[in-house]
C-alpha cells in the first residue's frame, strides 16, 4: 500500500496534508471499508450478474481490470479525490449526472446514503447525502486521513466486493478468488497513482459493455443482486 504522496500535482498541494496513516487511522479506515460496515455493498454486482448469466465463461479478472482502469474504478477514484480536496457537493452532482444507468445511479446513491447515515449515528459526522465515493473522500477529510491510502483501499474494497459477487454467480473458488484479488490489488495501486492530480474534468470511461449490462440487468427476470 502506497502511503507517500505526490505533492507536485495540482490537487495534492494542500499545506500540512498528512502523508501516513497512524495506527488509529488505519483501524478507522479499515472499519469504514470493511464488508461489515452497513452500506449493503454485497447486494450489488455492477452488472456482473447479467454478464455471467449470459456468458458464463467470461474472463472475470479481465472484465474487472477494465472496470478499474477504464470505468467505475477510475471515475470513483477521481470523485473520491474531489470529495476530499474540492467541493463535495459539486462532485456529488456531477457524479450523479454521469451515472450511465438507473442501476448505477442507485448503486452510488444507496451506498452513499447508508454510509452517511452510519457516520452520523456512530461517529457524529454529518455529511448530508452524498454518493458513495464522494462520501468516502469527504469523511476521510474530516478525520485528516492521508488521501493516497484512502483511494487505494477504497478501490480494493470495491473490487473485492465484485469478486465476492462473482463467487456467488460462478464456480470461482476461494483460493482462485484470493489469487485474483492479489493481482487486482496491484491494479488498484496503479489506478490510484495514475489519478493523482486529476480533476473532475478528467472523468470519463470506455466500458460500454459494462454500462449496457447494468441497463439490461434492470429487466433481468431472475436475479439476486440489485445491480
Amino acid at each position: 500500500m502506497t502511503i507517500a504522496m505526490n505533492t507536485g500535482t495540482i490537487m495534492d498541494t494542500a499545506i500540512h496534508m498528512p502523508t501516513e496513516l497512524s495506527p488509529a487511522q488505519l483501524m478507522l479506515l479499515t472499519q469504514w471499508l470493511s464488508p461489515s460496515f452497513p452500506v449493503g455493498a454485497f447486494t450489488y454486482s455492477h452488472g456482473l450478474e447479467l454478464i455471467l448469466a449470459e456468458h458464463p465463461k467470461t474472463d472475470v479478472e479481465a472484465w474487472l481490470t477494465q472496470i478499474l482502469r477504464h470505468g467505475a474504478g477510475w471515475n470513483d477514484a477521481i470523485l473520491l479525490r474531489a470529495g476530499y480536496l474540492g467541493d463535495a457537493q459539486e462532485a456529488d452532482a456531477l457524479g450523479r449526472a454521469l451515472a450511465p444507468s438507473k442501476e448505477r445511479a442507485l448503486e452510488a446513491d444507496a451506498q452513499g446514503t447508508a454510509f452517511c447515515k452510519a457516520l452520523t449515528g456512530a461517529f457524529a459526522i454529518d455529511l448530508g447525502q452524498l454518493i458513495y465515493p464522494v462520501a468516502i473522500g469527504a469523511a476521510a477529510k474530516t478525520k485528516n486521513l492521508p488521501l493516497e491510502p484512502v483511494v487505494e483501499l477504497y478501490l480494493h474494497s470495491f473490487i473485492s466486493n465484485l469478486i465476492g459477487a462473482a463467487q456467488r454467480l460462478s464456480p470461482l473458488g476461494q483460493t482462485r478468488a484470493q489469487a485474483m484479488l492479489t493481482r487486482l490489488g496491484a491494479v488498484c495501486e496503479e489506478v490510484a497513482q495514475e489519478t493523482r492530480g486529476l480533476t473532475l474534468d478528467d472523468l470519463g470511461g470506455a466500458t460500454w459493455a459494462a454500462d449496457a449490462a447494468s441497463m439490461r440487468h434492470e429487466t433481468q427476470e431472475t436475479r439476486i443482486f440489485r445491480t
